[in-house]
């Protein structure tokens, strides 16, 4: 009987070494895809700005640094390891819903209260709030794992994701708001939640739609420009209408670097939201293509790593933060492109934005945390 338990214990530390081993292109394909679309990132953002007074050089630095910061801080998370930063989720939610709270009483811009300004540096705590209910949301949620389908056992999870996603529905950022409900409801239906409690948050999106429609106009029509962008190519769909003539122009093989005729005051936000039409017209629908390609190779990793993982927060982490970046980036593609309602979304790992870079560089490393984690032996 000891020997028959002995065999069977080594056959299963077997398969596992050999499940990890074939895991073992993962992490390191994920960090080259990530690394490779920063630096090209980089390059197009300088690109990009190239005809500006400063040369490009100004957004090249400031984005430099942005990457150095996020770079040590996913590191640093990288070795904590996300189990103990997910203990500490509710000091995390809590200071990133007072972040949310500040941002409101700071000036407009563009419409919305999104940013906390001081001494030059512009901070979204939207963007650090998404990882830090994420978290929360992969601690609770296996703990309360019996409860999960009970209104006392749901209700924390729905309080919280409603408290930071109406906070930054305050601000003005729609985009946001959706995208962090539809990662949360994936990550809850991930983990066991039935479907009749879905009905709760989309009962709120009629609301949401009638709002708009009844109180900010100016936002419902340039939501809207998507469906006939030339018949609004002058008002509310004047920025769409320039992505698309910086796409079609771009061609298969594009214009060339820094050829971009759109970048020169025609195309509002090149930079941020709408770089990759820039990509496009400088580098053709290969580069697309590509671009494309990278982030269908981060999104593969990222679930490939959460299923491996030994514990459900693990898993559960895994897939939302995957799927935030994935959304994100399918999100800001259809935008550019006109297949979805133009809002203010960045691409991901691409886009001038440090908030937004901190946030996909840490969100990464907690995933390569999980698999360094589960080799070990403890995630």
């Amino acid at each position: 009987m000891l020997e028959l338990h002995y065999t069977q214990t080594d056959i299963e530390l077997q398969e596992r070494r050999k499940r990890l081993k074939s895991q073992f292109s993962m992490p390191l394909l994920m960090s080259v895809t990530a690394a490779a679309m920063i630096l090209f990132g980089l390059s197009m953002l300088y690109s990009t700005t190239s005809g500006g007074e400063s040369g490009g050089r100004i957004f090249f630095i400031k984005q430099s640094v942005w990457i150095l910061i996020g770079g040590l801080a996913a590191v640093t998370i990288y070795f904590v390891g996300y189990r103990k930063l997910s203990k500490l989720s509710i000091v995390w939610l809590v200071l990133s819903a007072a972040g949310l709270a500040v941002a409101l009483f700071f000036p407009e811009v563009n419409g919305a209260r999104r940013w906390i300004r001081f001494s030059g540096i512009s901070i979204q705590p939207s963007e650090v709030s998404k990882i830090a209910l994420l978290l929360y949301l992969a601690d609770y949620l296996p703990r309360r794992q019996r409860f999960i389908n009970t209104f006392e056992g749901i209700l924390p999870a729905f309080a919280w994701a409603g408290l930071i996603a109406g906070l930054i529905c305050l601000g003005k950022d729609l985009g946001n708001t959706l995208l962090l409900g539809f990662t949360v409801m994936l990550v809850l239906f991930v983990a066991g939640l039935r479907l009749r409690w879905f009905f709760i948050p989309l009962a709120s999106l009629p609301v949401l739609v009638y709002s708009i429609m009844s109180y900010d106009t100016v936002r419902w029509a340039r939501m809207t420009s998507f469906m006939n962008p030339e018949a609004t190519e002058k008002t509310s769909g004047y920025q769409l209408w320039n992505s698309l003539l910086a796409l079609g122009s771009g061609g298969w093989q594009g214009l060339g670097f820094t050829k971009s005729r759109m970048k020169a005051m025609y195309l509002p936000e090149a930079h941020t939201d709408f770089i990759l039409s820039i990509v496009g017209e400088e580098l053709g629908f290969i580069s697309i293509v590509l671009i494309i390609l990278g982030y269908a190779l981060i999104t593969f990793c990222g679930v490939w790593i959460s299923m491996f993982s030994r514990e459900r927060s693990g898993m559960l982490l895994g897939i939302g933060i995957t799927s935030l970046i994935a959304c994100q980036a399918i999100i800001n593609l259809g935008v550019v492109c006109g297949a979805l309602p133009t809002k203010g979304m960045p691409a991901p790992l691409i886009s001038y934005g440090g908030s937004n870079m901190l946030s996909c560089l840490c969100g990464l490393a907690l995933i390569l945390s999980i698999d360094r984690e589960t080799r070990s032996g403890q995630g």
